[in-house]
């Protein structure tokens, strides 16, 4: 008697979509579905694991290099593999979600990288999820073209040698996708992002000359980059192409990473491509993890931590060490400016301070930085040009100079700055402004001249919430509590009420917003992330 077929995955509860069977293939979901079988059960103890060391930092208040992988730090002798010829110029990346209109802009950018993102700058909404895969292939295939009905003007791709190549980002490791069960239980949205990815797009990537290239959001230790390894190592062997086609860049956007930035590399060395330095997460993240840690762990308004603070520093410029002792690309944080169409003014003083950022990364020896917008791609392209010329890549600047110890990267007291009244009236209204439209489907949101995403809201409540539980006194006098943060929260919805006018205002979320806001804001139990809530009422 043969064995039973295995279950297959169900589509639940969501509309159907056009050509959602070009996506949603039989094939392509029995490949989802076996990543499931045999890598969720690891994916489910690894985020118990974040727990238990994340009640490790409350008991001790710091965090050290690990000394049971000291041996891999030791040692010198490895390398990640090296780059391929697709990758190996990254000077510049545009970062997007991939909507029709953004695929074809961002890959026309002049950018050398596009990240394609299905994670903090992408709702996902099941349009959003299945709907950015076809766009990608589309790309691939070059059948892809866009009219916006609003201005009639018509998008369509550059010559093949033009256009940036594209690393996707999957969601991180925390997010179900509702929308695809096994047996009653959700897949994880990042193994649903990947292997749809994968699966349509490796062998046509590879024909064109590159390779299925990833973002790894959210990591949090190597064990974390070991799985990831391991299902490269299967995937590769399920759709038959090479071992060492894939690569990864993992973002170093948690402290506990930036303690195994070198064993997150090692795990991933036959398919590691580089790290990059995140920012918003990072700070989320100490907050997130040091939150009980006193007064010492407080942070200041967000846009006073700027990549020159000390802890700051000490993090990018191991990250740029790390990275060229062992062969890999050191990618700088992101510049998020918008350019207003309206104030020339705005975009002089942004686009010095945007110059100003990117001369610091690549006189740092980063090998590349990331932008958020198609304006500033030259802007950064000077300022890596003047330092690389002709040269890919400064992967030969070792930084043999930086020498970080274990507290220099959570000296959060070492930056001269406090919270202040002006702060939280920011973060309030951009964490209501940027939830209401996540609610809507949108992820990429720009508020106030910047493009903001999932990580910007994050580091909006985190501070809210540290600063009360920390009884914060601001520069007026006035105490950081929960019922100051929902008497600024109720104006901050009547000035958009006003601003935007009664009708406007009814027909989108904004109630729904200002509540989720103080919900994961005040609620003394922290949420691990604001996109966990916020995805049960995202319809």
């Amino acid at each position: 008697m043969s064995a039973p077929a295995p279950s297959t995955l169900a589509i639940v509860d969501a509309e159907p979509l056009p050509r959602q069977d070009e996506v949603l293939t039989g094939a392509a979901l029995a490949f989802v579905a076996e990543l499931h079988r045999q890598f969720t059960p690891r994916r489910n103890e690894l985020l118990a694991r974040r727990g238990e060391r994340r009640a490790e930092i409350a008991r001790t208040s710091t965090l050290d290099f690990l000394p049971e992988t000291a041996a891999v730090r030791a040692d010198d002798s490895w390398k990640v593999a090296p780059a391929p010829a697709a990758l190996n110029d990254r000077r510049v990346e545009i970062t997007g979600p991939t909507d029709r209109k953004m695929t074809i802009n961002a890959l026309n950018s002049g950018a050398k990288v596009w990240l394609a993102d299905f994670e903090d700058a992408s709702a996902p909404t099941w349009e959003n999820v299945v709907l950015g895969q076809l766009n990608l292939s589309d790309a691939y295939e070059r059948r892809i073209d866009f009219t916006d009905p609003r201005s009639g003007k018509s998008y369509a791709l550059k010559s093949a040698d033009e256009l940036a190549t594209v690393v996707m980002r999957p969601r991180g490791w925390h997010l179900e996708e509702r929308h695809l069960q096994l047996d009653g239980v959700s897949v994880p949205g990042a193994l649903v992002d990947f292997g749809l990815y994968f699966f349509h797009n490796a062998q046509r990537l590879i024909d064109l000359g590159k390779g299925p290239y990833f973002y790894l959001p959210k990591t949090e230790s190597h064990l974390e980059a070991r799985l990831w390894n391991d299902i490269f190592v299967f995937a590769q062997d399920y759709v038959g192409i090479p071992q060492g086609t894939v690569r990864a860049t993992v973002l170093i956007e948690t402290i506990t990473a930036a303690y195994e930035m070198e064993e997150i590399l090692y795990e991933l060395r036959d398919h590691a491509a580089g790290l990059n330095a995140g920012r918003w997460d990072y700070l989320f993240s100490i907050v997130k993890n040091f939150r009980d840690g006193g007064a010492k762990f407080v942070l200041p308004d967000r846009n006073a931590v700027t990549m020159t603070a000390p802890f700051m520093r000490a993090y990018t410029e191991l990250l740029v060490r790390t990275c060229h002792k062992r062969g890999a690309h050191a990618i700088g944080g992101m510049a998020a400016f918008i350019p207003s169409r309206r104030d020339a003014e705005v975009n002089k003083v942004a686009f010095e301070k945007v110059k100003a950022d990117k001369d610091r990364e690549a006189n740092d020896g980063f090998d590349g930085s990331w932008v958020a917008h198609p304006d500033l791609v030259p802007i950064a392209l000077a300022s890596f040009d003047a330092v690389l010329g002709e040269k890919p890549n400064q992967k030969d600047r070792l930084r043999e100079d930086v020498s970080v110890a274990p507290g220099d990267l959570i000296a959060i007291d070492s930056l001269d700055a406090r919270p202040t009244y002006d702060g939280l009236r920011n973060a309030v209204a951009v964490g209501i402004r940027y939830i209401e439209a996540w609610l809507r489907g949108l992820g990429a949101v720009a508020i106030f001249n910047l493009m903001e995403d999932a990580a910007t809201a994050e580091i909006s409540r985190s501070q809210i919430w540290q600063w009360i539980n920390a009884d914060v006194v601001f520069e007026n006098g006035e105490h950081a509590t929960a019922d100051l943060a929902r008497k600024v929260a109720a104006e901050e919805l009547a000035t958009i009420r006003e601003e935007i006018g009664e009708e406007t205002f009814t027909a989108g979320k904004w109630q729904q917003a200002h509540d989720l806001l103080l919900q994961v804001s005040l609620d003394q139990d922290y949420a691990d992330f604001l996109t966990l809530p916020a995805y049960e009422q995202l319809r």
